[in-house]
């Protein structure tokens, strides 16, 4: 399959006015926003189109587009809307995704299944779901459906862990930045025991610099200032094009690099031939 997955054409990106509130008394509203420009402007300079939507409710309903939604193949799963704000949100979102990118649009149904595009880790080759508070096996059970032409596997997450991809992400071709902490190293071991393919590792001090983009042949990270050690380690084993962003106030908002846009993946040519009239996919979750 001709297929990278580190190619993208467009980011879907929050507004982020004067007039949002629910940024808590420990957040600079000033800095958020400075911040968030830095990553705009960023993704700009990666060759990638940004779309900023005017969306509705609080600054974390503006920024989380990560959690929305998971975009493959020209096929985007919308995730099922867990507020009135979220809702209104959904239907901004839907009309750009289907007009603007030409997607085409699966929307999770009533059922059981629940899902956080920040629990969702595809690899380019694969996908990883964190079973956790936020993401089910109904939902792991959704997202393959959606998406039968590549291997879905669900990982069970530890109680009390945040989304998968605060401790793992994709670092490049085939390589998975691990976080320092005993979850991470231990949900690595589950993925590698799981795994369809094999990946490289890149392991980093500080569980905080694990969650990083890797963006059209360039990896993006954090600030030298925000992961010192870490950044150490980028720069020695990392051989191709880095860049680096600080994302202190937006990291107070629980934001981090991979859920401040909606990414859209280059077309392959590639015809998702999803037939959800099957409902026979069956996972086993990895202990």
């Amino acid at each position: 399959m001709d297929f990278k997955m580190n190619e993208y054409t467009h980011a879907l990106v929050g507004k982020i006015t004067t007039g949002l509130q629910g940024f808590g008394k420990d957040v600079d509203p000033k800095d958020v926003r400075r911040q968030h420009d830095c990553f705009v402007r960023l993704l700009k300079e990666l060759n990638i189109e940004v779309i900023e939507l005017n969306l509705e409710g609080t600054i974390t309903e503006n920024i989380f587009l990560d959690d929305v939604a998971v975009i493959c193949h020209g096929i985007a799963l919308l995730l099922k809307p867990r507020n009135e704000a979220e809702a209104r949100n959904f239907k901004i979102l839907k009309e750009v995704l289907k007009k603007d990118l030409r997607q085409s649009i699966v929307e999770q149904d009533e059922s059981d299944a629940v899902i956080c595009g920040s629990d969702v880790l595809f690899t380019g080759r694969e996908f990883f779901v964190g079973i956790c508070k936020t993401t089910n096996e109904a939902g792991a059970s959704l997202l393959a459906e959606t998406f039968p032409e590549f291997p879905c596997t669900p990982i069970k997450m530890s109680k009390g862990a945040e989304h998968l991809k605060k401790y793992i992400t994709v670092a490049g071709d085939d390589v998975l930045c691990v976080g320092a902490s005993q979850e991470a190293k231990e949900l690595l071991k589950r993925m590698e025991r799981e795994a369809n393919f094999s990946y490289q590792t890149l392991s980093v001090p500080e569980d905080e610099a694990a969650n990083c983009l890797y963006v059209n042949g360039t990896l993006v990270h954090r600030a030298i200032e925000e992961i010192p050690e870490a950044f150490k380690v980028f720069c020695e084993k990392i051989d191709f094009a880095r860049r680096s962003i600080c994302l202190s106030e937006l990291a107070k908002l629980k934001a981090d690099l991979s859920s401040c846009s909606l990414l859209r993946i280059k077309n392959s040519g590639y015809h998702n031939p999803r037939i959800l009239a099957d409902k026979s996919t069956s996972l086993t979750v990895v202990p």
